[in-house]
């Protein structure tokens, strides 16, 4: 099996505040995220190096002391843009924190330069970390909660929909109701009346990514809660809908970099 990538460290963990689905602190010596969607709203602050990222099929770049906010469903990558490497820390909150309407002012300005913003997410991660301050991260997160809100609401333009869009958002909707049992595409183009080739083109359109992809991202989200829930790799991979534990290893080493033994604490065999 596949060992972390020297010089990569990762500190993940679930808080128990309300809206809060995921804690996550890494660096990576070298690590590229392949393209891929959350069901999250990603908020990062970049601590050190820099980092080139797509959303949307757009590219940006950021460096330490940045703020970035990802929003759900939308596909992204993310590389060290420096032979150095990058250290970020991550709150992945999900939809009672910020609604699904805004998502289309994340896209248009997901960099936020906003000195207060970062410093206001810096301390939350430190309240996060301590079980006892958990009412303090809580007003912290409301704070930050409407200061995006802010920063969105600015940015809010009209939605487009096209028809494509929509075979793509219909095929999105099953994909997502059946993470576990998956679909295969001949199924999925019979219930939504279309050619299978025409369905993953405007899958692919409309997501920046095809199907096969965004479910496999799925489930990566999936796997990841039950592991810091404290599930075992090998009954995650299979509740998830991974064919095996080597399955779900060997995405999750490609897409984050570690091992899900490593990533939950664990053993890497455990």
């Amino acid at each position: 099996m596949a060992a972390q990538r020297p010089g990569t460290t990762i500190n993940a963990w679930r808080p128990r505040v309300p809206g809060i689905a995921e804690v996550f602190h890494a660096r990576f010596a070298e690590h590229a995220y392949p393209a891929h969607t959350h069901d999250t709203w990603d908020l990062m602050i970049l601590d050190g190096g820099s980092v080139d990222f797509a959303l949307d099929r757009h590219q940006h770049g950021v460096a330490a002391g940045s703020t970035v906010l990802l929003p759900p469903g939308v596909t992204h990558d993310g590389r060290s843009a420096t032979p150095a490497g990058f250290r970020k820390r991550v709150l992945y909150l999900d939809t009672t924190v910020l609604p699904e309407r805004l998502v289309g002012s994340a896209v248009d300005g997901p960099v936020l330069h906003d000195d207060l913003l970062r410093h206001r997410i810096h301390q939350l991660h430190v309240a996060s970390a301590h079980p006892g301050d958990t009412f303090e991260a809580e007003s912290r997160l409301a704070l930050i909660r409407d200061r995006l809100h802010g920063h969105l609401d600015a940015l809010r333009t009209g939605t487009r929909s096209s028809r494509s869009d929509r075979l793509a958002a219909r095929l999105r909707e099953l994909l997502d109701a059946r993470i576990p049992v998956g679909m295969s595409l001949r199924e999925a183009a019979t219930i939504l009346d279309a050619h299978p080739s025409h369905l993953v083109r405007c899958f692919t359109r409309s997501y920046g990514l095809p199907p096969h992809a965004y479910l496999t991202g799925r489930r990566l989200d999936r796997a990841r809660r039950l592991l810091l829930a404290g599930q075992r790799p090998a009954s995650v991979a299979v509740a998830v809908g991974f064919h095996d534990q080597a399955h779900l290893h060997r995405h999750f080493v490609r897409h984050l970099g570690t091992t899900p033994g490593r990533y939950a604490g664990r053993d890497a065999t455990a």
